[in-house]
């Protein structure tokens, strides 16, 4: 298995990875142009040239991203591909030099076990509630709100 970054003969794969959950009520859909539009955000794990799994790094402000859309083929359940995926993102935070990392999860105990910790929404900044305000879900939201510290960035001399 390899993790790299996504291209865009990836899209299809990504679309119905993420698609899969989505009819399942498991995560919030994303449309194919959604995809094209930030595909430089996504990373996929790739096993025998088919894409498994997905998951997208998106940078809120100066010290502050997310983890979005974190999906893997139900046929590839309990491989480390999911946490792989994580990591992935979260080694790309550190190297731009953010220090903390949030999601919005229905699997809060997957996170938990990659370090994350749980926190209340509303300790999360009014431009994470931006995208909120557009949810199908923001009256009734069932995710669970959780954060990484990565430390302070480095500083480069």
């Amino acid at each position: 298995m390899q993790i790299r970054n996504a291209r865009v003969q990836d899209v299809p794969a990504i679309h119905a990875l993420i698609s899969c959950y989505a009819e399942l009520d498991r995560m919030l859909f994303r449309s194919l142009a959604d995809i094209y539009e930030n595909l430089q955000v996504f990373q996929v794990a790739e096993a025998n040239g088919t894409v498994v799994g997905c998951c997208a790094l998106k940078v809120i402000w100066s010290n502050l991203a997310e983890i979005q859309s974190l999906a893997v083929d139900k046929g590839y359940f309990g491989r480390g591909i999911g946490r792989a995926l994580v990591n992935q993102c979260l080694d790309e935070a550190r190297r731009l030099g953010i220090s903390q990392v949030f999601t919005l999860t229905m699997e809060p105990v997957f996170f938990e076990k990659v370090g994350f910790r749980r926190v209340d929404k509303k300790t999360l900044p009014m431009k994470v509630w931006s995208d909120c305000a557009r949810c199908p879900k923001q009256d009734h939201c069932d995710e669970t709100a959780m954060i990484i510290d990565l430390g302070e960035p480095k500083k480069v001399s």
